[in-house]
């Protein structure tokens, strides 16, 4: 007997294949508990049970927690390099189960509780061994699930069979990752201009895609709000402050800048300028400015046509342009009327800047909302070519403005008509050159390049666009002849009997004016609602009557990206022509005379009231066409 109550005796194990008694250096004097073979027996049945979580957290006083028991170990690797007895090895297991609970936070029990009663119960078995044994009956906090007795059931006889092979339960370990590259420096103000430059954002126009940026790639078609893009934003204390600052969005201006400068005049380039390079880089960080430019001549027709999209929409383009300019030669009665469909199409995303007219030559120019700001103050001149007439149908109207510091001149004008008056019409070129009183009260961005016989020469970028009547020298039948060949065809030859080709090889006309390669057929003249060329007894040649020319004082400062006809508006008995274009962009001077963000407000809410009533009615029509649909049965 110990002292503590326990006897102790020789055990003397046999070989249990054989039934030979062991040699002398197979006993082992263990400590063993007093203890009926019952309640070993109970112990045993209650280690072969399969796991059962739900009916073990219902029971208070269970000294096990709800875990599948791990396998035991080989006999060669007990806890203390000694071989322990099955008794002591259930106890163990209890003092491991116990420490998994501590670090299990998915348990609902009181693993505390389960600690205190094992440790009571065994306190005077563990108090008796010494710390190296209780260090190696500790197991890491991560339990290992793979091993579970519910599987197999493993009787006693095999656990105590030292030669019985068994699996150890094996654990994988991942690596932690690690970064790839170095993370960004962030400033730690929130006032940081990096951090408010990335975070900010155009919640009514995210849908626009900058050109070039990100690789022209990832280019998004939805509008966010701040709270959403909170959402997605990184978990950062300084990128959510700079989002919450009221520095966010407008630039901070410091009071001595606002002593110093009005920021109207004359600060040149001055950093923080409004029109600076600062700025620009924010909006553009390209430099490159979208411009669509459409020119049509309606020939007087009262009735336009329903739909506009496919003249100023096209559906084989990715994004809409900044900039929309629409010229119309022989435009229709009622002008206001024709504006107000223009803001129609365009919709809510762009204002009219503005609008003038000489007779019916109409010139419209749209720009994107979120632009206006960078406008200057926007003039207007108008020339007449024809005297005698009443009705102001032939000359030219043109309307200049800044946008930061580019200037540009946008003219549309209509010719002298007739297949044979080639000299008339360079005499209106060279008059509206002469005449076009531009511009008036905004300064020269370049003055040495400017001559006062030219008002091309006095703007940055020019696009000069209308019908400019001239023809094909060729005889019809050979022109239909090329058409017939059928899509796709090689329009080159034609082209080498067009006579304003001819007229500006020679420099006669459109002096340092360009004009993108032509790919369509020839927009004039058709028979009103079809495909086809004149059939009236004048049966008129089919001719490149209406054109887009442009001129830009720096080389290469304009990209031609799309030049083609609109062959789905057969209203009139000319085809709209329409040019996309990207054009460079330089910083701004503060002395620019600013429009103050003005557009025609009255003519924006037409627009868009009747762009609501138009999908209230398309709605109403879908419903009730699906009320009115029936299913019919056959028997």
């Amino acid at each position: 007997m110990s002292e503590h109550g326990d006897s102790i005796v020789p055990f003397n194990p046999t070989d249990l294949r054989s039934g030979e008694p062991a040699t002398k250096t197979d006993i082992t004097v263990l400590s063993v508990d007093l203890r009926t073979e019952e309640s070993l027996n109970e112990e045993l049945r209650d280690i072969k049970k399969p796991y059962d979580g739900p009916k073990l957290l219902q029971d208070e006083h269970s000294l096990y927690q709800p875990r599948p028991p791990s396998l035991p170990k080989p006999m060669g690797l007990g806890m203390g390099g000694k071989n322990l007895s099955f008794d002591e090895k259930v106890r163990g297991r209890r003092l491991r189960n116990s420490q998994e609970s501590l670090t299990d936070p998915g348990e609902t029990g009181s693993s505390t509780d389960s600690l205190k009663d094992v440790a009571s119960a065994n306190g005077q078995s563990l108090a008796s061994r010494r710390p190296h044994d209780l260090q190696h009956m500790e197991m890491p906090p991560f339990r290992i699930r793979t091993g579970s007795l519910s599987e197999t059931d493993v009787s006693p006889r095999e656990l105590c069979d030292p030669n019985k092979e068994r699996m150890k339960p094996c654990r994988i370990i991942l690596s932690p990752l690690q970064p790839t590259g170095t993370y960004p420096l962030l400033e730690n103000s929130t006032a940081s201009a990096s951090l408010r430059t990335t975070n900010r954002i155009d919640r009514d126009c995210l849908d626009y895609g900058v050109v070039g940026r990100r690789g022209r790639s990832e280019r998004l078609h939805r509008n966010l709000s701040d709270s959403r893009l909170l959402d997605t934003m990184v978990s950062d204390n300084t990128s959510v402050h700079s989002m919450k600052s009221t520095y966010s969005v407008l630039n901070p201006i410091r009071p001595r800048d606002v002593r110093n400068r009005s920021f109207l005049e004359g600060s040149v380039l001055g950093n923080g300028a409004l029109l600076g390079a600062e700025e620009l880089d924010r909006y553009f960080p390209e430099r490159r400015l979208g411009i669509y430019i459409a020119t049509w001549n309606m020939q007087g027709e009262k009735g336009l046509p329903y739909n506009l999209d496919d003249l100023l929409l096209p559906t084989d383009t990715d994004f809409a342009q900044d900039v929309y300019v629409i010229g119309v030669q022989e435009g229709c009665p009622d002008r206001r009327e024709w504006e107000i469909r223009l803001q129609e199409t365009l919709g809510p995303y762009y204002v009219m800047l503005y609008a003038a007219a000489h007779g019916v030559l109409y010139l419209t120019i749209f720009v994107r909302r979120d632009l206006i700001w960078f406008c200057s103050e926007v003039e207007h001149a108008t020339v007449t070519t024809r005297i005698i007439s009443q009705i102001k149908t032939k000359g030219a109207v043109g309307i200049g403005f800044t946008f930061f510091g580019t200037s540009f001149l946008f003219v549309t004008s209509h010719f002298t008509s007739g297949d044979s008056k080639v000299y008339e019409r360079i005499l209106d070129y060279n008059k509206i050159i002469e005449a076009l009183a531009l511009p008036r009260n905004l300064p020269d961005t370049n003055p040495y390049r400017s001559t006062s016989s030219d008002v091309t020469t006095r703007f940055d970028e020019v696009f000069w666009f209308g019908d400019f009547n001239f023809r094909l020298n060729k005889a019809r039948g050979d022109v239909e002849a090329i058409l017939n060949q059928g899509v796709g065809v090689d329009m080159s030859p034609l082209l080498q009997h067009d006579q304003l080709t001819k007229e500006m090889k020679e420099g006669s006309i459109f002096k340092g004016f360009q004009e993108a390669s032509i790919h369509f057929p020839p927009t004039y003249k058709f028979d009103i609602g079809c495909d086809v060329y004149d059939t009236t007894t004048k049966q008129r040649t089919p001719s490149y009557t209406d054109r887009i020319l442009y001129r830009n004082r720096q080389a290469d400062d304009i990209r031609v990206v799309k030049y083609t006809s609109c062959s789905s508006i057969k209203t009139s008995d000319h085809r709209p022509v329409i040019g996309m274009f990207q054009v460079k962009l330089r910083p701004g001077r503060d002395n620019i005379p600013l429009g103050a963000g003005l557009f025609d407000r009255s003519l924006y809410l037409e627009g868009i009231r009747r762009r609501i009533t138009r999908e209230l009615k398309k709605r109403e029509a879908v419903m009730k066409n699906q009320n009115n649909s029936t299913v019919c049965t056959i028997s």
